[in-house]
């Protein structure tokens, strides 16, 4: 397919479907020959490309944002940065604020990523897949296989951007640090979630 095959239509329903920029997406379409898959993973690509280099640029603005249960036994705040008040001050970003405060209520992640998961913590998981996995009577030579497939699963449970959002149908079933890189990549900024409190009725520490 040219170039000139490629139709606005075609540009609208990749911008959709991945939130970059008209001109970002009419370009990966013409360099994918028209094909929207493709299109997608060079977007993709480039769109992290991006983000690497966002990701070192100072978060000093910001919100916080917050989300109450309706039956009144949940609540959640938490901090999102970004670079600038005018991000900080834009509906999108807010929006994407929300949503990370209404996930964090349903999933209950103790973490925002795996890295900040204390090493005792991670050891003494470790240990317990490794009692099961021989008490299991799995041979060896797969044991350390089967441990780190389970610890990444239990990362994923704990760390708030492994895990994919509650509302899956709406986002596509896509995690929360995808979210954060696509939010990025639509404010032009680099956008972080700095931290999260919590607070179920009756639920100890």
């Amino acid at each position: 397919m040219s170039t000139t095959e490629i139709t606005a239509a075609d540009v609208k329903a990749l911008r959709e479907r991945t939130g970059a920029a008209m001109m970002d997406c009419k370009s990966a379409l013409s360099e994918a020959g028209g094909d929207a898959e493709k299109a997608v993973e060079l977007l993709r690509v480039k769109g992290q490309a991006s983000a690497d280099k966002r990701s070192g640029r100072s978060t000093s603005e910001g919100v916080i944002s917050s989300y109450v249960h309706a039956t009144g036994k949940i609540g959640v705040l938490v901090e999102v940065q970004c670079e600038t008040d005018f991000v900080a001050r834009n509906d999108d970003f807010r929006g994407f604020a929300r949503e990370i405060a209404l996930h964090v209520a349903a999933a209950a992640p103790r973490y925002v990523s795996a890295e900040e998961v204390p090493a005792e913590e991670e050891a003494a998981e470790r240990q317990v897949f490794e009692a099961k996995a021989a008490e299991e009577g799995k041979p060896e030579n797969v044991r350390e296989r089967i441990v780190e497939g389970q610890l990444a699963k239990w990362r994923k449970e704990i760390a708030l951007l492994d895990q994919i959002h509650v509302n899956a149908d709406k986002h596509e079933g896509k995690t929360i640090e995808t979210l954060r890189a696509e939010a990025a990549a639509r404010t032009g900024e680099n956008i972080r979630i700095a931290r999260f409190a919590r607070f179920e009725v009756g639920a100890e520490d």
